[in-house]
């Protein structure tokens, strides 16, 4: 048996020994469907603007005109893009866990909301999401779907402006995803990292947390990360191609439509 398959195998065993899991996504699973990372150069109008400098409070009082703009241009192309195989798999195997009185908690760094397209429920967001956008004046929440976009920026009904709940430079994480994913890391007996370069805090820490709680951990990742020397077991790989090569192990049927 080569290594590779010898690797899936193992993977699909720790997956089906696991009676609680948590998987950490990063840029790299919306990748796979199109979406460029912070760290990819963009094309077009855009390619100009660096989106780290963009993506802060200071960008957005400076010009939120501009920054209204960009994010408009990002919701636009993560609405255009399709769930790749790795979400379909992550989101059937959330399922199968459940459906087996058994748990799979889901934190992304991702604010797509394509792990929710393919199936996935209950998404831990640690850096928030493009889908809902709240009043700089109250906080007031609205939905993505709710808003025009016919004039940038956009004003609220209170007088600010509308904002995307998404975490900026600077800004600290919502505080009930943290409390949600250091629950989940304190119970799991399984750690995923999926897509993720592991070097963002404090998402890069979650894995260290995990073991030191007792649980196995696992890598899948296309490169090698700060973790991939640490973890029980590291596979090197597409998510979208090496998580369907899982299920299938598992018996698990193949969710893509």
């Amino acid at each position: 048996m080569s290594e590779d398959r010898a690797n899936l195998t193992r993977a699909a065993q720790m997956i089906d020994d696991a009676r609680s899991i948590v998987i950490l996504t990063g840029a790299g699973v919306s990748a796979e469907s199109g979406l460029a990372t912070f760290r990819d150069p963009e094309e077009g109008h855009w390619s100009k603007y660096d989106p780290m400098e963009l993506a802060t409070v200071h960008a957005f009082n400076k010009d939120p005109e501009l920054v209204t703009r960009w994010y408009h241009w990002r919701f636009t192309r993560a609405r255009d893009v399709q769930p790749n195989p790795g979400h379909y798999a992550i989101g059937a195997l959330q399922h199968h866990k459940s459906n087996a009185n058994q748990s799979l908690t889901l934190i992304t760094q991702n604010v797509d909301g394509l792990h929710q397209r393919a199936g996935a429920t209950d998404v831990v967001e640690l850096h928030g999401t493009i889908h809902t956008w709240r009043c700089t004046v109250t906080g007031k929440e609205t939905p993505l779907s709710h808003l025009s976009f016919d004039q940038f920026p956009i004003p609220s009904a209170d007088g600010g402006l509308m904002r995307p709940c998404i975490v900026w430079f600077g800004e600290t994480l919502p505080e009930r995803a943290l409390e949600r994913s250091f629950t989940a890391m304190a119970e799991c007996d399984l750690f995923i990292s999926i897509g993720t370069s592991g070097t963002v805090e404090p998402a890069a820490s979650f894995i260290l947390a995990a073991k030191e709680n007792g649980a196995k951990t696992m890598e899948i990742n296309r490169d090698p990360t700060p973790n991939t020397g640490i973890v029980d077991l590291a596979l090197k790989g597409a998510s979208g191609k090496v998580l369907p090569q899982i299920l299938d192990k598992l018996g698990i049927d193949n969710p893509m439509p």
